[in-house]
C-alpha cells in the first residue's frame, strides 16, 4: 500500500497509553523544527517501525457506563480511531485484574474484527506474574509483557506492529519525483473545502452544501495552472452514523492527516467567522511534523468586509500558530471566487522552495559565521562545536550538521540554526529537516 498505516493505541484509562505512544515516536526527538508552541497535547506522531513507517494514534481512554459531556466525546473519538486504524495496540495493565472496562474494548475489537497487538504495560511492579497469566484468558493470545515509564520491551511492540502491517501489505514509502503537485485540502467540516475546490476548477464537480460531512471521502481532482499538473484531494468531513459534532471533526482530522501524509503541500481552510480550535492546531502540526509545504486560507472572507476586521484577524491568526510562521496566510471567498487563484500561486512557489539546493561549502562557510555570532552554550565542560552543513536531499529540503557532540546542543539552539537558515535562504511556505549528528573523525 503506497500510504503510511494508521496505528491507533486503545484501552481503559490510566493503562499508560500516552507513556507507550511517547515511546513509539521518541526516535525523532533528534529533528530540529519539532511542533514547539503548540498549546494542545499531542495525539499523533510518525514512528519509524525499521523498514516501515506508521502513524501512531493515541486515543483517550475507553471507559463504559454512563458518560457525560467531554467523557462522551473522549469515548466517541477513541471508538472512531479504532474504526479508522489499520491496526490496533490493546494496552493494559499488567498490575491489575481485568476489568469491565477491558472486556468490553476486547468484545468491541472482535466485533471490528481488527487485528490486534495485544501489549501488557507497568509489568515492572510486584505481584504481575498471577495477572499475566489471567491475561491469557483474554483470547488475544500472549501478551507482550512491557514497561512504557522504563523503556522496556519496546522494541518488541514496534516489532509485532511491523510484522503484522506487512502482513496487511504495507511496505516502506519509496518517494518517486512525480510531475503533478499533489494539493491536500483540509480543515474542520463546513469550512468551505469543497466550494474552495470548486472555486479552483472553476466548475461544481464536488457537492457543495451547508451540511457539515457532505463529501463522504477523499477526491482527487486534477488541475492544470500555468503549465502545471495539480492533483487537489479534497477532504471534507465524512458524515457518519451517531451525532454531528466534536466526533464528525476528529473523523475528519483522521482523514486529513491520512491525506497529508500523501501530498506536497497542505492547504488549511479555516472559517473567517468563527474561531480557531483545537483541531485546526492538530492538522496545521501534523504538516510541520511530516515536512509538508502548507498555506493557512481564512475563508469565508466575504463575510468580514471592513479591512480593520480583516487585519485584527489575520494577526489572531498568525498568533495561534507560532509554530509555523513560515507558512503563508491567505484571505479568500470561495462564493465570490477573491483571491483563490493565489492559492495555487503559492502553491508553485511552495514547490521552488521545497526543490532549492544549497552548495554545502556555501552552507558550511554560513554555519561558522552564524555560530560565532551566537555560539551554543551548555552545562556540560565539553564546549559545542559545529564543523559541516550540508544539504542531502529536497521535497523537502534536508540537512544534516556535523557536530562534536548532538546532545549539546539544546532545543532553542537548534530553533536558532534554522531560522538563520531561513532568513538567509528563505524555504518560505515549507517545513525543513535538520539533523545535528556526531561528527566521523577521519
Amino acid at each position: 500500500m503506497n500510504r503510511k498505516a494508521l496505528v491507533a493505541i486503545v484501552g481503559k484509562p490510566n493503562v499508560g497509553k500516552s507513556s507507550l505512544f511517547n515511546c513509539l515516536i521518541g526516535d525523532k526527538v533528534a529533528i530540529i523544527s519539532e511542533v514547539a508552541g503548540t498549546t494542545r497535547d499531542r495525539i499523533y506522531g510518525s514512528s519509524d517501525l525499521g523498514n516501515l513507517d506508521a502513524i501512531i494514534i493515541d486515543t483517550g481512554g475507553l471507559e463504559y457506563g454512563k458518560k457525560e459531556n467531554i467523557e462522551a466525546d473522549i469515548y466517541s473519538q477513541a471508538i472512531l480511531a479504532m474504526e479508522e486504524a489499520d491496526l490496533i495496540v490493546f494496552l493494559v495493565d499488567g498490575s491489575e485484574q481485568i476489568t469491565i472496562n477491558d472486556d468490553e474494548a476486547i468484545k468491541l475489537l472482535r466485533e471490528k474484527k481488527k487485528d490486534v497487538v495485544f501489549v501488557a504495560n507497568k509489568v515492572d511492579r510486584k505481584s504481575t506474574e498471577e495477572v499475566i497469566h489471567e491475561l491469557y484468558k483474554c483470547g488475544l493470545g500472549k501478551p507482550i509483557e512491557i514497561s512504557a515509564a522504563h523503556n522496556r520491551n519496546i522494541e518488541e511492540v514496534k516489532e509485532s506492529i511491523e510484522k503484522k502491517l506487512r502482513e496487511k501489505g504495507f511496505r516502506k514509502i519509496h518517494e518517486k519525483k512525480e510531475k503533478k503537485i499533489k494539493i491536500a485540502i483540509v480543515g474542520r467540516p463546513n469550512v468551505g473545502k469543497s466550494s474552495l475546490t470548486n472555486a479552483l476548477l472553476g466548475e461544481k464537480k464536488i457537492i457543495v452544501s451547508d451540511i457539515p460531512g457532505t463529501t463522504r471521502d477523499a477526491i482527487d481532482t486534477e488541475l492544470k495552472f500555468k503549465n502545471q499538473e495539480f492533483l487537489l484531494i479534497d477532504t471534507a468531513g465524512i458524515r457518519r452514523r451517531g451525532k454531528i459534532g466534536r466526533k464528525i471533526e476528529y473523523w475528519s482530522m483522521l482523514r486529513g492527516i491520512r491525506a497529508l501524509e500523501q501530498c506536497d503541500i497542505g492547504v488549511l481552510v479555516l472559517d473567517a467567522s468563527e474561531g480557531i480550535v483545537n483541531q485546526d492546531q492538530h492538522i496545521a502540526g501534523f504538516v510541520a511534523e511530516e515536512r509538508k509545504g502548507l498555506v493557512i486560507v481564512l475563508n469565508k472572507i466575504d463575510l468580514i468586509p471592513d479591512e480593520e476586521d480583516r487585519q485584527k484577524l489575520l494577526m489572531k491568526v498568525k498568533r495561534a500558530f507560532p509554530f509555523i510562521p513560515w507558512a503563508p496566510v491567505v484571505m479568500t471567498s470561495a462564493l465570490n471566487s477573491e483571491n483563490i487563484k493565489m492559492i495555487l500561486d503559492l502553491a508553485l512557489e511552495i514547490m521552488l522552495e521545497r526543490n532549492k539546493e544549497i552548495d554545502s561549502k556555501i552552507l558550511t562557510d554560513y554555519l561558522q559565521e552564524i555560530s560565532l555570532y551566537h555560539a551554543a552554550k551548555t552545562k556540560k565542560s565539553t564546549h559545542p562545536k559545529l564543523f559541516k552543513m550540508q544539504q542531502i536531499r529536497v521535497n523537502p529540503p534536508t540537512f544534516i550538521i556535523e557536530a562534536n557532540d548532538p546532545d549539546l546542543f539544546h532545543f532553542s539552539y537548534r530553533r536558532y540554526l534554522e531560522r538563520k537558515i531561513r532568513e538567509k535562504y528563505g524555504f518560505n511556505g515549507t517545513a525543513i529537516k535538520m539533523y545535528i549528528e556526531k561528527k566521523k573523525w577521519k
